[in-house]
């Protein structure tokens, strides 16, 4: 009789195994999928990153499947490092290509994985800013520094203990940050363009004299 109930157990855990294992396979490939996304968006390579980031929501949605009824491991952390991930990806592309931003729903990913998401979002803004500012295009930099102070605004009314939001307080912080350096550094470039363009039209001004 012992035999049958130790056989039994045994074979749950194997049966958990297998769904750990394959639930952290796809787990990394989700993780290998958004970040090849992100270097797709960077490049404004839009219709690439937007095929990159339907497989990795395949994979979330796979992962999700295999580990149903293994609540222990689903909620052990590799699956919210993916669902993290996932979102960041989800929202920065959603903003590079002109679409709203996805809600946790809609990526089945968890409310506190999705609220992480958003705060790693923030340096990956602040580096589309950098890129705006050297490109000229200042005004896109402005609606990118806009929805940083909103995200930012948003995510510190998550004022709970860390156990709750799994480190969220500290990325809210750093995106605080994060968004100070990109607004001075906007800041900058705008002062610097008024001037280039006030030079060029004393030059012109001079020219005209001539």
């Amino acid at each position: 009789m012992i035999k049958d109930i130790v056989e039994r157990i045994r074979e749950d855990l194997e049966e958990k195994d297998k769904a750990r294992e394959q639930g952290i396979k796809l787990s990394r490939e989700v993780v290998r999928n958004c970040r090849v996304a992100m270097q797709h968006v960077h490049k404004m390579e839009i219709e690439r990153a937007y095929y990159t980031i339907q497989t990795a929501k395949e994979n979330i949605e796979k992962m999700n499947i295999v580990l149903k009824n293994q609540p222990d491991i689903y909620y052990g952390g590799f699956v919210e490092h993916a669902q993290q991930e996932f979102t960041e990806c989800s929202v920065i592309y959603a903003l590079a290509s002109g679409k709203n931003i996805p809600k946790p729903e809609e990526l089945k990913v968890e409310p506190v994985a999705y609220l992480n998401g958003l705060g790693d979002a923030g340096g990956e803004m602040k580096r589309r800013i950098l890129d705006l500012i050297r490109l000229g295009m200042l005004e896109d930099g402005e609606r990118y520094l806009n929805i940083m102070e909103e995200l930012y605004t948003c995510l510190m009314l998550f004022d709970y203990p860390d156990a709750m939001t799994h480190g969220l307080r500290a990325k809210t912080d750093r995106l605080c940050l994060l968004l100070e350096i990109a607004r001075g550094e906007l800041t900058a470039a705008a002062r610097q363009q008024k001037l280039e363009m006030a030079m060029q039209a004393f030059e012109k001004q001079l020219l005209s004299h001539k």
